[in-house]
């Protein structure tokens, strides 16, 4: 056989390399079980990101304060959201392991991590270690970047990947609230429930951050947290309130909305600094008592079910909002395995030339 045939006929085993898949999303306890959630709160508080205060002071609050006190009662909330299979979030995070496995076939190998807990980055990275891999693909499920998600999750990566023989080309999917599919997927999860009757206003809440987290992100002295998110450029590009603003005005424009007939605030805020605004708490007391009586709830930070949706929108703000005499609070269930939610991921990964 001649040099040029030998070459030809071990082109297929070389052509068309293996792609790995990384999805990464938040993290869920073990169980519902007080010593399960204790564990899950130490580890989500301790990192430097989400907490960004001195060692010594998270050190003493997370372990001597928060995860003592607070997780009987986060024990409490987890068994409302539990189900027979699971945790809601990892529950369709698997699901949708799968799907995009399909729907992007064998060049492609798709896994699933949780930034929390299990299945831990570390221990579903070595998948693709020394596999040959031409690129992976690190997509944090968080649609909207922050410092504390998805810096968080990409900063963990990095710290197990760099010990690694052979570094393959990283692509890293900051964020995707802005992509098509992503605002078409949430918008027609939404209009089976405008179908089936008049809401009086839509509420579109996200889960806050720290103001100084905000600040901190800030290109130049550009953010004041306030009219400068109404618009989305260059300079906040990475703010997260101005990208939740941005997904909110995507969706209304999809969903048809008017502008006086929706606000975005801001829930999920842990301690006495200040953070975000509004606050969706505060948001929903003036709403009652502006004789709305029909609410209609999107929750555009998250693309699957958990608690900040399930239990602390579609329970805890629901109580909030019929105690102040309101009459009708819809929650809009989260993207979960959407088929468009699919064939949003797979679009990410193999974007059209």
């Amino acid at each position: 056989m001649c040099p040029l045939s030998l070459f030809s006929s071990i082109m297929p085993a070389m052509s068309n390399p293996k792609t790995g898949v990384l999805i990464i999303n938040l993290g869920t306890p073990d169980s519902p079980s007080t010593g399960d959630v204790r564990k899950y709160l130490r580890e989500f508080l301790m990192d430097g990101r989400v907490m960004d205060i001195p060692f010594w002071r998270r050190f003493l609050l997370v372990n001597f304060v928060i995860a003592p006190f607070r997780a009987p009662e986060s024990s409490k909330a987890y068994r409302q959201l539990w189900t027979n299979e699971g945790s809601p979030l990892k529950v369709y995070g698997q699901q949708l392991q799968g799907l995009l496995q399909q729907a992007l076939g064998g060049d492609f190998l798709v896994k699933l991590a949780m930034r929390y807990q299990s299945p831990s980055i570390q221990s579903v990275l070595p998948h693709f270690e020394n596999k040959g891999f031409k690129q992976l693909i690190i997509i944090p499920l968080y649609p909207q970047y922050a410092s504390s998600s998805t810096g968080s999750t990409i900063e963990d990566v990095m710290n197990v990947v760099k010990h690694w023989e052979v570094v393959p080309e990283i692509k890293c999917i900051s964020r995707f609230f802005d992509h098509p599919l992503f605002i078409k997927a949430f918008a027609q999860t939404g209009k089976k429930y405008m179908a089936q009757g008049n809401f009086d206003h839509y509420l579109f809440s996200y889960h806050g951050l720290p103001e100084r987290q905000i600040l901190k992100a800030s290109c130049g002295d550009y953010c004041k947290l306030g009219d400068c998110c109404a618009t989305y450029h260059g300079k906040n590009q990475y703010c997260y309130r101005a990208q939740c603003f941005e997904t909110t005005r995507l969706l209304v424009q999809e969903l048809g909305i008017k502008k006086d007939e929706y606000t975005i605030c801001f829930q999920s805020r842990l301690g006495k600094t200040p953070w975000i605004k509004p606050y969706t708490d505060e948001v929903i007391k003036q709403l009652a008592g502006r004789g709305i009586k029909k609410v209609l709830t999107f929750s555009p930070a998250f693309v699957a079910d958990c608690l900040e949706t399930s239990v602390e929108i579609g329970v805890e703000y629901k109580k909030l909002f019929l105690e102040h005499g309101g009459e009708h609070w819809q929650l809009v269930e989260s993207l979960n395995a959407h088929p468009l939610w699919v064939e949003c991921l797979k679009q990410m990964v193999t974007p059209s030339p």
